[in-house]
């Protein structure tokens, strides 16, 4: 099989498994998935200046990896839509996802010619990715304002602004003015 089919089947096949998900579930984290490719192809762009990896074969015509835009976005779906909610799940599985992608995923591109770690462990890459993991639940709970609240609570002084105090102590002082 062809490097080029490998790279093609990574960026369509993912995007074919969302007819098992209802509609409404895809719209819900198809943002997530969107900021999931935009950082993933920051990272990537990052590390190759850092000479951390090295791209060696991309789908033509495409210069980004063929993942990123298929593979990682509708894997972020899948496990959003299964374990939002309960964030210890989340980033079990998405540690869990983070060593498939390490471990198998990468040395089997590498294997193939497609992609290369040089300046970089398999592991400290499943911690580049977990990390990523947990800033992509925050961002589904940003797009929910599920963490609107959070952080309101977490920064509360308990004080009112003066505005919402009122200008009169009694009425006497509102008949007089």
């Amino acid at each position: 099989m062809s490097n080029q089919i490998i790279l093609w089947s990574m960026l369509i096949l993912p995007w074919l498994t969302l007819i098992f998900m209802k509609k409404e579930d895809v719209k819900r984290f198809m943002p997530a998935a969107l900021f999931t490719s935009l950082t993933s192809m920051v990272v990537v762009e990052v590390g190759i200046t850092l000479n951390l990896w090295v791209i060696q074969e991309t789908a033509y015509p495409l210069r980004s990896l063929s993942y990123h835009l298929g593979l990682s976005p509708v894997l972020i779906i899948w496990l959003l839509y299964a374990t939002y909610g309960r964030f210890w799940w989340y980033l079990v599985l998405n540690v869990i996802q983070n060593f498939g992608f390490t471990y198998l995923l990468i040395s089997f591109l590498s294997n193939r010619g497609i992609e290369q770690l040089i300046g970089i462990s398999p592991f400290q890459t499943t911690i580049v990715a977990s990390i990523h993991g947990i800033l992509i639940y925050g961002y589904q709970m940003w797009q929910e304002d599920a963490l609107v609240p959070a952080i309101k609570r977490l920064f509360s002084t308990k004080l009112q602004p003066a505005a919402t105090k009122p200008i009169f102590d009694d009425e006497n002082d509102n008949n007089s003015r």
